[in-house]
């Protein structure tokens, strides 16, 4: 790991402390739109406006795509984008479920070059180099090896598409009684953290936006596991996506029982 990334890693955890810190008291959560479940805050903001700046330092040439600005899809293909999420899992962050994480992907031409998530209620920091293996805290990390019959799965609602409920609860039902359990924490990417340790063993969500799954992509990938959409196909970064995750025991069993439920509704 390169001196650049080991800063990069270095100003995460620094933003991290914003999230710590922050004081809800003071009437500083707003609605992105008429929808309720749709939040945003001055401490998303705060951090992403940190990164962006801290990372443009480092990288003069770094083009940006961020969940708290306008974006154009088209960034994605430069020599160095990376894609923000600052506060994910939002929702949690205002009701002080402390289930919230800061997510950063490095692309390169399209590519996933380098991925982090930090959780840092707990100080966890996730990261992966392209060919380098994943690692968490400097331990590497891997996908399990469990049976589908054995795996625990962490999903996603898609709340701000609420017309995937009926879909998404159709999915949830049929894993929760083929699997041992199911889980919904509300932040994708700790989710997509969580399988690639292998702590989770299968992730899905019927929309995700590219910094809800960016870094999660290349965790997952260094840590032996598949990510695909709901037809197999690799996952597209430009817009919404479905988004289904696994180690290589379960991607198959996962990926077939979400298209039964895809075509019955």
């Amino acid at each position: 790991m390169d001196n650049k990334i080991k800063s990069v890693l270095r100003l995460i955890r620094r933003a991290g402390k914003t999230i710590r810190r922050a004081d809800l008291s003071d009437g500083t959560i707003a609605k992105k739109g008429e929808d309720s479940a749709n939040l945003v805050t001055v401490y998303d903001k705060a951090v992403q406006d940190y990164l962006e700046g801290a990372l443009l330092r480092l990288f003069p040439e770094a083009v940006f795509m961020a969940e708290e600005q306008e974006n154009d899809p088209a960034v994605l293909t430069a020599e160095r984008c990376f894609v923000i999420d600052p506060i994910d899992g939002t929702a949690n962050f205002v009701h002080g479920l402390k289930r919230s994480v800061i997510s950063v992907a490095m692309l390169s031409r399209g590519e996933v070059a380098f991925a982090a998530v930090y959780d840092p209620y707990v100080d966890e920091l996730f990261y992966a180099e392209a060919g380098g293996g994943a690692f968490c805290n400097g331990k590497r990390i891997k996908v399990s090896d469990r049976a589908p019959v054995d795996s625990l799965t962490v999903f996603g609602t898609t709340p701000y598409e609420k017309e995937n409920a009926k879909r998404t609860f159709a999915l949830a039902e049929v894993l929760f009684c083929k699997t041992r359990d199911v889980r919904r924490s509300g932040a994708a990417a700790l989710d997509l953290a969580y399988v690639a340790a292998g702590r989770c063993d299968m992730f899905f969500e019927m929309r995700l936006l590219p910094w809800d799954v960016a870094a999660g992509l290349l965790l997952i990938r260094e840590a032996g596991g598949i990510v695909s959409d709901a037809d197999g196909e690799p996952i597209m970064l430009g817009g919404r996506t479905p988004v289904l995750a696994a180690s290589p025991t379960c991607h198959e069993f996962l990926l077939t029982e979400a298209k039964h439920v895809l075509e019955d509704n």
